[in-house]
């Protein structure tokens, strides 16, 4: 391809989950890939302790916003070529129309924003969920994409949403 290739990242909220594999994709597939994420329904605002764990991971979060997945579907979007949801409210929603016919997939991730407890365990647990989203990303950006045909390709990225990270079971 003569472009990297976009990738959107879809949650209900846009504030936490969609967030955090945007900045992951970003970061492992610098140069090959453009990540993206929005939301059915967004929050308007990126949840603080998703700020919090993605600058304890060095991430630049001056740019991060929550928003509507209709501006990827509008006129002038990035053409996608991968959309995947990572929560399942949103996998479950009818989505846009997207430009560039992309292949999509469930990359279904537990929501941090419902988990309860101190401050300490919140924090191990949002940690927890971006690993997860990492490690898939991390093998999303291994894949042999361009010698890939379309229907193996589809295969491969949804055998992905179902990886978990070593030492996980």
């Amino acid at each position: 391809m003569d472009r990297p290739y976009n990738v959107l990242f879809l949650c209900t909220g846009n504030s936490a989950r969609s967030i955090m594999a945007e900045c992951a994709l970003n970061r492992w597939g610098s140069g090959r890939f453009e990540a993206f994420s929005a939301g059915s329904h967004p929050k308007g605002a990126v949840h603080p302790m998703t700020i919090e764990t993605l600058q304890r991971l060095n991430y630049d979060t001056s740019g991060l916003r929550s928003k509507s997945w209709d501006e990827f579907a509008a006129p002038g979007a990035p053409p996608l070529d991968f959309v995947f949801t990572v929560c399942d409210h949103a996998a479950r929603e009818v989505c846009p129309v997207w430009p560039g016919q992309p292949l999509t997939a469930h990359w279904g991730v537990e929501d941090p924003v419902v988990f309860e407890g101190t401050d300490e365990q919140k924090r191990r647990h949002w940690l927890r969920i971006y690993s997860y989203l990492e490690n898939r990303i991390k093998i999303f950006v291994s894949l042999p994409i361009a010698a890939l045909d379309r229907l193996t390709l589809q295969k491969r990225i949804e055998e992905i949403g179902r990886a978990v990270p070593p030492g996980e079971s």
